[in-house]
């Protein structure tokens, strides 16, 4: 069947006007979302629920579910799926390269500075007075969140119980599908028992990662690059920090194309930046083989995230024609927020170091619930007390 059809069909959906306030938006967001995936989800949800109304909390929570199901950077995905929701196929490309583009240029900028004067830039005073006001953006998100997700006393003991699992070891995809099954079962026990007793109890598919067929160290070419960060984007759950787990055993450990130092450099840079964490590869990508090389990393380890959303958008609708399907659907969104409010936590061990700092967030959290001040004037308010705090 040709595809000629659907394509016309995507894009005529998608008006210029819509696919430019796409872009623009997502350009804002991606120059201001600091913090990681929660806080950029948070950014997100500010702009397009509350402020803009283009999706509902429902709708941003389904995204959000089905962004953390499948691989690929999440914070990234929902961008995607909120572009595909405004402006079909247009919207979704807009959205994931605007909202990415900023980081990555940026991090290809300070690598070539690296690889010209072998040293990183201290920004200490960003992250100083970001991370505090990042904590009550991110709270108020899953307050927001919460409240369209949780339904019941059995739903928010789910979620609860997903938040306690993530200070342990415990893969957050684990969390996602368990949470996600267990409501489901729960919410339609009088199905899965019928079904149980016709069928018995099959064991759940493992959800595996597959490594490149090579036998010892990979010599190092742009095709080896594109196909290394292709098969990290085909398979990264979780964090960011899951996608460094990945790449120091691929380029530090068993093909030794990277130093330990040039990776933690990656890995500090990408902190200090707004916008995915995963825009690192960038960086990566040019100390390996400059321009083309960051053009290769960054396209690899994206083209499987655009792919997905593109695939999966419309079946999130599709999903919430079926009963099983949709309580399976409300049981990740409810894990979904146990997870942020992981994030959350842990966030919040390093973003007080003194009171200053927790000024900062009181004067953010105040803004917020009092104000309702943009997430985007947020960030440069914190950046800017960051600053003045560092000159004290």
């Amino acid at each position: 069947m040709s595809t000629t059809p659907l394509i016309s069909s995507a894009f005529s959906r998608a008006t210029l006007r819509e696919g430019l306030a796409v872009a623009r938006l997502f350009l804002r967001v991606g120059l201001t979302a600091f913090g990681g995936p929660a806080a950029s989800i948070a950014l997100i949800r500010d702009e397009v629920v509350v402020r803009r109304r283009w999706v509902t909390d429902e709708q941003f929570l389904d995204m959000v579910g089905a962004a953390n199901l499948t691989p690929g950077p999440t914070a990234s995905k929902v961008a995607m799926y909120v572009g595909q929701a405004r402006a079909g196929l247009l919207g979704l490309v807009l959205a994931g390269l605007s909202f990415m583009g900023p980081a990555v240029l940026v991090m290809t900028i300070l690598a070539w500075a690296y690889t010209r004067y072998q040293t990183t830039p201290a920004a200490g005073w960003l992250l100083y007075g970001i991370k505090p006001v990042i904590i009550p953006l991110i709270a108020l998100a899953l307050w927001g969140l919460g409240r369209k997700a949780i339904r019941s006393r059995f739903t928010a003991a789910v979620s609860a119980g997903v938040f306690a699992l993530t200070l342990t070891d415990l893969s957050p995809l684990a969390l996602l599908i368990g949470g996600g099954v267990l409501v489901g079962a729960v919410q339609n026990g009088a199905q899965v028992r019928a079904w149980v007793r016709r069928h018995g109890l099959l064991p759940l598919p493992l959800v595996g990662a597959g490594t490149l067929a090579t036998a010892g160290a990979l010599s190092f070419s742009p095709a080896a690059l594109f196909l290394v960060f292709l098969k990290t984007g085909a398979i990264l759950y979780g964090s960011g920090y899951v996608l460094f787990a990945f790449l120091h055993d691929d380029l530090v450990t068993r093909y030794q194309w990277l130093t330990e130092q040039q990776l933690a450099d990656a890995i500090a840079l990408g902190q200090l930046m707004p916008g995915p964490l995963s825009s690192s590869a960038a960086f990566i990508g040019y100390l390996l083989h400059g321009v083309p090389g960051a053009f290769l990393a960054i396209t690899g380890i994206y083209l499987p995230a655009f792919a997905i959303v593109a695939v999966s958008g419309g079946l999130i609708v599709r999903l919430r024609r079926s009963a099983w399907a949709s309580s399976l659907l409300d049981g990740v969104n409810v894990a979904a927020l146990g997870l942020i409010a992981g994030v959350l936590w842990n966030l919040a061990h390093t973003a007080f170091p003194d009171p200053y700092t927790v000024l900062i967030a009181g004067l953010a959290a105040l803004l917020l619930w009092r104000f309702k001040i943009s997430a985007a004037a947020l960030v440069v308010l914190g950046a800017l007390l960051g600053l003045l705090g560092s000159l004290l």
